[in-house]
């Protein structure tokens, strides 16, 4: 008699991710809505909305232990809808449909969306990648994208028109956009960075500054998001380039990992240096031709 009240609710507890990826969806298709009745914020705040709703429903179903193929493929069916029709046709019918590129620039984005989800479901079936493949995205993730596009058009409403709404201007940036969602650039997955607990208060008291800007300047700090988003593309693609090279890690936790690279950085030094100055150590052949000698040796 107990038992089933438990299971009941637990199977309760089950379609909870499924039930926000829904959500999430009815959210995209709103934004759609609004944006033909001409009214771009609620639009934006609505595919924002979709876009926590998808950050938070993998997390769930982790917690819960609810996860599925089924729900799998109905949150790559709602990122489809949510961070491509949607975004592009609210674009397209707030900025771009005076001119006939605009509809060509938002469909390669919508099909670069498609394209970059299918990728996405393929890689997770791979079984040769590496352990640490799962960290870091192949290309931008799709919100990500979304969250471009919004930033777009928070340029018109907060700035009204200027150079940042000329037709080139936002068709070179949906194309760019487009072109990092289908690139083998790593981007760092949020969830797989680690946080030291001396710096979880610092974070926390961030994330607080970053919620108060969101409600006094949310177009603004749209932008301040996307710029520091791009910023750490780099250093992504360096620490990747680093496990590439370093098998011996691949096991190790990404603390652990941190030390071998901050070990390693001490080893070599003098080599990195040179190697970002695009130098090379001079031969003693070099060395002979211009009269100089080692430290502590003869003349050569």
């Amino acid at each position: 008699m107990i038992d089933k009240p438990r299971s009941r609710r637990a199977v309760n507890l089950q379609i909870l991710p499924s039930a926000m990826t829904v959500l999430s969806i009815c959210a995209g298709l709103t934004s759609i809505r609004f944006a033909l009745e001409h009214q771009p914020v609620p639009a934006m705040v609505l595919i924002t909305a979709a876009a926590i709703l998808d950050g938070l429903d993998g997390r769930v179903a982790r917690i819960l232990d609810a996860q599925s193929r089924m729900g799998a493929e109905i949150d790559s069916l709602a990122d489809a809808v949510n961070f491509g029709v949607a975004p592009a046709l609210v674009l397209y019918v707030s900025s771009l449909s005076k001119w006939p590129v605009g509809w060509a620039v938002v469909l390669l984005y919508a099909v670069c969306v498609v394209l970059r989800l299918a990728r996405f479901n393929a890689l997770q079936d791979d079984g040769t990648l590496p352990p640490y493949a799962h960290e870091y995205f192949v290309g931008m993730p799709a919100p990500a994208g979304a969250v471009s596009l919004i930033g777009l058009m928070g340029l018109r409403l907060e700035f009204h028109d200027g150079w940042w709404t000329s037709v080139w201007f936002m068709c070179i940036w949906v194309t760019g956009t487009s072109i990092l969602l289908v690139s083998g650039i790593p981007m760092r997955k949020m969830h797989a960075v680690r946080v030291p607990p001396n710096y979880a208060a610092a974070l926390l008291a961030g994330l607080a500054i970053v919620a108060a800007a969101a409600v006094w300047q949310p177009f603004i700090t749209i932008w301040v998001i996307i710029i520091a988003y791009l910023c750490h593309v780099p250093f992504a693609i360096r620490t990747k380039r680093w496990l590439d090279q370093h098998p011996e890690v691949w096991d190790d936790k990404p603390k652990e990992r941190r030390a071998v690279r901050r070990a390693d950085r001490r080893a070599q030094p003098h080599r990195r240096s040179m190697a970002r100055l695009g130098m090379r150590k001079p031969s003693g052949r070099s060395m002979a031709r211009l009269g100089l000698r080692k430290p502590g040796g003869r003349p050569q």
